[in-house]
């Protein structure tokens, strides 16, 4: 795989945040890491989201790759690549016990 750049750090919470955004499918609120002076997301979860339990409850490191279907071959997928804004397409693997983000830009 080639280099992935470190982005944030996602955490889960129960506590809403400042200018949260709300991803209709995921039925989670996210705050935007840019803006946190140690980039860190925080995500709160409606109660009927459809997320895996994982992101629900464990915290997770993003990294942007360039190719993110060459990045996955061979992973654990745990959430297939989809849309998550207009410029923006993630999946999540787990390695071990790291829940990890890879994050394209388009």
């Amino acid at each position: 795989m080639a280099a992935a750049q470190f982005h944030h750090l996602g955490v889960p919470t129960k506590t809403q945040g400042d200018n949260e955004v709300y991803i209709e499918g995921g039925k989670v609120y996210v705050t935007d890491p840019e803006t946190h002076p140690y980039r860190v997301e925080f995500l709160r979860f409606d109660d009927d989201s459809p997320m895996p339990d994982q992101l629900k409850t464990k915290s997770h490191a993003a990294f942007v790759v360039e190719n993110l279907d060459a990045a996955l071959e061979g992973e654990n997928v745990l959430i297939a690549p989809f849309d998550a804004t207009e410029t923006l397409r993630v999946a999540f693997i787990t390695d071990g016990d790291a829940l990890i983000e890879l994050m394209e830009m388009k």
